[in-house]
């Protein structure tokens, strides 16, 4: 019978999938953008920079930064979602992940945020939570708050295509 491989090697295969997949899109570096995993769920954050101030009377986050915050959390965490099935099957080695041999990104077929709040000058976190996948659509609703999880500043939901899986 094969041992059970330790729970460090699980892990780091998780967190080695992960990362190559959000290395993957450049945008999601450039806004500043990481992400944290606990388990299979994904928790975002966008770390503050002078860059994000739209309204600097304020100051305020820049609307536009904050959509795409949503929008790249919603995003990241349908392929996750997807990546952690081939992980865990062992399907799909981490270690060879290369923007080559990742699964396609889901595509944006609408996106809708509702401005709940101002978005303070500080760092801002959001989750994602897949309502419904299925082969060719999926839809999500995000949630982005700063200070108090039970305060959210924003809101989405968004409707995807899903890219076509091989086998």
């Amino acid at each position: 019978m094969k041992r059970p491989e330790p729970v460090q090697v699980i892990k780091q295969r998780r967190d080695l999938g992960l990362a190559r997949l959000v290395e993957s899109v450049p945008y999601i570096g450039w806004l500043g953008i990481t992400f944290e995993r606990k388990g299979d769920e994904l928790t975002a954050t966008l770390g503050f920079s002078d860059r994000l101030i739209g309204n600097p009377m304020l100051p305020a986050l820049h609307g536009g930064a904050t959509a795409a915050f949503l929008e790249s959390t919603a995003t990241i965490q349908l392929a996750w979602t997807m990546l952690w099935d081939e992980i865990e099957s062992g399907r799909v080695d981490p270690e060879s992940l290369t923007p080559e041999t990742l699964p396609r990104l889901p595509k944006t077929i609408d996106f809708t945020v509702d401005y709940l709040r101002t978005g303070l000058p500080r760092d801002a976190y959001a989750r994602a939570r897949v309502v419904r996948s299925g082969r060719r659509y999926a839809s999500v609703q995000v949630e982005a708050w700063q200070d108090n999880r039970e305060r959210p500043y924003a809101a989405a939901t968004g409707h995807f295509l899903m890219p076509a899986r091989d086998g």
